[in-house]
């Protein structure tokens, strides 16, 4: 098993380079000064965005100058040097998270994006993704978790079943997943939340002062509100001083669990809870990918397998046949994590900016987009990048758990299970999947 997990890990490697040769090639298509901006590294005040600065003193201040910090990142980034040398050292810095910096001009460099957040200009955009990317993954997770409360009863009821509801619920799932712009869909149910609980103008009952709204609004409470719950060790900003800004969490990065290690519970489970209402808009887009992935509808009920198959009486009456479905069910599941990981990730920008969350989703909405229309061209490869590895990493995953379930895929893939784990394969399941291939 530990065989086929450091293989399937070695795998990653040459996925990552193929990712950052196709970003390499739209990063050669920039202006030079676009990708020596950046990309190069800052040097105090100065930055590598021009190629002449005013000349130092005794130098009259009216001439220029070549600016030294443009010229070292010419060097460091290997402009001067073949393509092959280029696409060496981009892939080498994108191995070694030297993805760039965030840039002066853009949404998230001056600070100018109407949230509070304060100026990144000159940040490593490593360092950026690092501290915003945790609760995106959180999003994701609590996403994922609801949509296979929904997608694995659906689809144990199909196999086990011979009627048609579950498949006409799965439809009707997958329509209106696609049917309901998110943008949409996501107001309206943060308005339906808040409807619960006397409507979005009602007082809260959580902040004195504050409306329902903001109780559902926004990654954290209002900065005034931490301490009614006996949170001591605020900042001027009137947070948690283990919550810089409001919005960036120490020592892990993921906010929940950094609230249950600094003893705020409380804090803990509201950060949860703000997560609830996003991660149910996101899950309706992620169940109608999934169940599209795996064509749920009836038109596909011969994926059922027959009643014959499973020890003639059906799933009902075998617990051969049910043995059976469980494990048709865990591998076709697995199969359908890719196409809904993507989806949310798609999404998370329209989510994350709706609900006033901040997670790399939003951040990377600013690099492209914001009060000051500058492309920020670092954050943005470097979020595509981070969200890749995401990616990778979960189908990784994936693969090793579904290996670990099914002894038989790590003896296709050259490595032999133990003795322990060889399981014969049954007439019956030999039946099921000669009934349901195709």
């Amino acid at each position: 098993m530990w065989v086929y997990a450091v293989r399937r890990a070695a795998v990653l490697i040459p996925v990552l380079i193929g990712v950052l040769t196709v970003l390499f090639v739209l990063v050669s298509m920039l202006p030079p000064l676009t990708v020596v901006c950046s990309y190069g590294t800052p040097s105090g005040k100065t930055s590598p965005c021009t190629s002449e600065i005013p000349c130092p003193p005794p130098q009259s201040p009216s001439s220029l100058c070549p600016n030294p910090v443009y010229q070292s990142a010419i060097l460091g980034l290997g402009l001067h040097q073949p393509v092959w040398v280029q696409w060496a050292i981009f892939v080498g810095n994108g191995l070694t998270f030297h993805w760039g910096y965030v840039q002066g001009g853009s949404a998230l460099g001056t600070g100018e994006t109407g949230s509070g957040l304060p100026s990144l200009a000159g940040q490593p955009v490593a360092t950026v993704i690092s501290q915003f990317l945790p609760y995106s993954i959180e999003l994701i997770l609590l996403t994922f978790a609801i949509s296979f409360c929904v997608l694995l009863p659906l689809r144990w009821r199909m196999l086990t079943t011979s009627g048609k509801g579950a498949a006409i619920a799965s439809r009707a799932l997958t329509v209106f997943g696609f049917g309901v712009p998110l943008v949409f869909l996501g107001v309206l149910v943060l308005f339906a939340g808040t409807a619960l609980f006397g409507g979005p103008g009602a007082s809260s009952s959580v902040c004195s002062g504050n409306t329902v709204l903001l109780d559902f609004y926004g990654s954290w409470p209002a900065s005034g509100c931490t301490a009614l719950y006996g949170t001591t060790g605020l900042s001027p900003l009137g947070y948690p001083t283990w919550l810089a800004f409001g919005y960036q969490s120490t020592p892990t990065g993921f906010p929940t669990l950094d609230a249950a290690i600094h003893g705020d519970g409380w804090l803990a489970l509201d950060t949860i809870g703000r997560m609830l209402l996003p991660a149910l808009a996101l899950s309706a887009f992620s169940i109608a990918t999934m169940f599209r992935f795996l064509r749920f509808d009836t038109s596909e009920q011969h994926l059922v397998p027959p009643s014959e198959t499973l020890g003639g009486r059906g799933v009902q009456g075998s617990s051969a046949g049910r043995r059976v479905a469980r494990r048709y069910l865990l591998a076709n599941s697995r199969g359908a994590v890719g196409p809904g990981l993507l989806a949310t990730i798609a999404m998370l920008p329209v989510v994350e900016i709706t609900f006033n969350l901040w997670g790399l989703g939003r951040i990377s909405a600013y690099a492209v987009a914001g009060s000051i229309p500058e492309v920020d061209y670092g954050l943005m490869f470097g979020s595509i990048l981070a969200f890749a590895l995401t990616f990778m990493v979960t189908a990784a995953l994936c693969d090793v758990i579904r290996a670990y379930l099914d002894p038989r895929l790590r003896m296709r893939r050259g490595t032999a299970p133990s003795p322990a784990e060889s399981i014969p394969e049954s007439a019956t399941f030999t039946r099921f999947k000669e009934s349901t291939a195709t």
